[in-house]
């Protein structure tokens, strides 16, 4: 199946409850606290899973904090700056209810290949952090690591971090890694932390043994970038563009307005368009929500390139200056406790 995804909000789950009466429903009914604000460009999507929900909508029991800046670029240093400040805040957040004190002590793991471009963010945030006064301090109690993967050291990731674990004894342990994404807008433009553990390549169809509290019985807090998404994903996320076009084409061409413009008209993805203007042309499949027909086109491409991932071009930029938000981050986090 493609269409994978890392991301709890872009779960099927979550995108069945979009309006706000049904997010309420949600919340009241099934176990689920659903909470979005916005702080500036970046939109904070809050989730909260109890023993009622885990059993209604199948995802784990814990805390799931996702920021999201689509506007966000790699040339773009004040966006990144502003998208750091608030992922401070909520490690704090999401760290409330653990007791840590200056004297406790951190494993902090970076998952993924080093070697590969969109798999190194975990890797290359520890080569930042071991860079840091973490790394000096004699007052700070942190471990850093980056176990590689399965295909490299031929041992499951999770049995290094169990044998560290073990060895260092920590009081919380962070896992930074890359994540897949079912929506082509979200590459590179998003961070989710939770504290429900992880499984190292679950996005990619890879799934390996979890880390988590309930493994090592510790307190897990996993935070992913995506940096992924399923190749046909681009088809549906490309037909729902060219739909979206040529309707607002047809529509503006009706308006007075039109005869005045002297340049091409350019399509505003956020504006409601009436796209049942099209289904003489196209059928009534066309007004199908997006979900809809993403899960037509699973069914058209299914057995086709069950293993095409597609990252931006600009991946390797992406890498640079997510590895360091999350390293410069998690300094600043750990040091000012």
């Amino acid at each position: 199946m493609w269409g994978r995804t890392d991301l709890i909000d872009e779960s099927d789950e979550m995108v069945k409850h979009r309006t706000k009466k049904e997010k309420d429903a949600l919340e009241e009914s099934e176990g689920v606290k659903f909470d979005e604000s916005r702080e500036g460009a970046v939109l904070v999507t809050s989730i909260e899973i109890d023993e009622n929900g885990e059993k209604e909508i199948g995802k784990k029991k814990g805390k799931y904090i996702t920021l999201t800046d689509l506007t966000v670029n790699p040339n773009d240093e004040q966006s990144f700056q502003h998208l750091e400040r608030i992922f401070i805040e909520k490690l704090r957040e999401m760290h409330e209810n653990i007791q840590l004190t200056k004297s406790s002590k951190i494993l902090i793991i970076g998952l993924g290949n080093a070697t590969i471009t969109p798999d190194a963010i975990g890797p290359k945030a520890i080569e930042f952090l071991q860079n840091t006064s973490l790394t000096y301090s004699e007052q700070v109690k942190v471990v850093m690591y980056a176990p590689g993967v399965t295909g490299q050291t031929g041992f499951e990731t999770s049995d290094f971090v169990e044998a560290i674990s073990n060895a260092f004894k920590p009081d919380l342990i962070i896992v930074l890694d890359a994540l897949a994404a079912r929506n082509s807008e979200r590459l590179c433009k998003t961070i989710q932390l939770t504290n429900t553990g992880i499984h190292p390549g679950s996005g990619v169809g890879n799934q390996r043994k979890e880390i988590s509290e309930e493994a090592y019985g510790v307190p897990v807090t996993a935070i992913g970038i995506p940096m992924v998404v399923d190749g046909p994903v681009l088809y549906a996320d490309a037909m729902e563009q060219v739909i979206h076009y040529i309707a607002s084409k047809i529509e503006e061409k009706g308006r007075p307005s039109s005869a005045l413009a002297v340049t091409p008209m350019v399509s505003n993805k956020q504006t409601t368009i009436d796209k049942t203007v099209l289904q003489p042309i196209f059928g009534e499949w066309v007004t199908w929500p997006k979900e809809e027909k993403r899960k037509l086109f699973e069914e058209v491409f299914v057995g086709k390139n069950p293993s095409l991932f597609v990252t931006p071009k600009e991946t390797d930029a992406w890498v640079e200056h997510y590895a360091y938000l999350l390293s410069n981050g998690l300094e600043t986090w750990i040091t000012s406790r």
